[in-house]
């Protein structure tokens, strides 16, 4: 029988050196080798075109720098919303179509709708994983799609066994698609979840998932 892992409340996991990592989401740009395109497999850009005011949630954004140059190529009207923890090191003014928040995902909530919402790699240091795919789902436009990197080995049942599979039925059966090979999760429109896990905490003593760096498991009653 598994050992139970060693989860703790939220406000100690956003303490540890896992989830408070400042090298996260800090070098990545819009485009190139270390880049957001490369990551999601697509152009956020080219996914925004042609939208009157179009609107992008970033969240665990870290620096910022994909927002950063995507604001200089979108119009005054768009709404670019980056949300991180830790925030950037070096904060420098931002570009008018862009709002810099230091936060935790796991409780920010905005107060309008985006046309995209992305989660590069950030989900390995949040505690309720489940939950905030459910809240992001209700933050995109009807035509809006939600992209995040989702590891199902980091979903445990209290005991610590897995409990990947059952999640990842539960999420596509509320239209959640996930690729096995990218570790993607999209959903296309915003809708109202009700998954049915109950969180009971994480383990930031998880250690390395598939991307080699530390991460959390995260734990649920299924």
């Amino acid at each position: 029988m598994p050992k139970p892992s060693p989860v703790v409340p939220p406000h100690e996991l956003e303490r540890s050196s896992v989830v408070a990592n400042n090298t996260m989401n800090r070098e990545r740009g819009l485009t190139g080798v270390n880049s957001y395109t490369r990551e999601l497999g697509f152009h956020p850009l080219e996914f925004l075109a042609g939208r009157p005011a179009p609107g992008w949630l970033d969240l665990c954004s870290g620096e910022g720098r994909a927002l950063r140059q995507a604001a200089a190529e979108l119009p005054a009207t768009a709404t670019l919303t980056g949300v991180d923890l830790v925030g950037p090191l070096a904060p420098t003014p931002a570009p008018p179509v862009l709002e810099e928040i230091i936060a935790s995902v796991t409780s920010w909530a905005p107060t309008r709708t985006y046309d995209l919402v992305t989660c590069v790699h950030g989900l390995h240091y949040v505690g309720d994983q489940l939950g905030l795919l459910g809240r992001a789902a209700s933050w995109l436009t009807p035509d809006g799609l939600l992209a995040a990197h989702f590891d199902p080995a980091s979903i445990r049942r209290p005991d610590g066994s897995p409990a990947g599979r059952p999640a990842l039925a539960a999420l596509r059966a509320a239209g959640f698609h996930y690729s096995p090979r990218h570790h993607l999760l999209t959903l296309r429109g915003a809708r109202t979840l009700t998954l049915p896990f109950r969180y009971t905490g994480a383990d930031p003593t998880a250690g390395p998932n598939y991307t080699g760096q530390p991460a959390v498991a995260s734990h649920y009653e299924h």
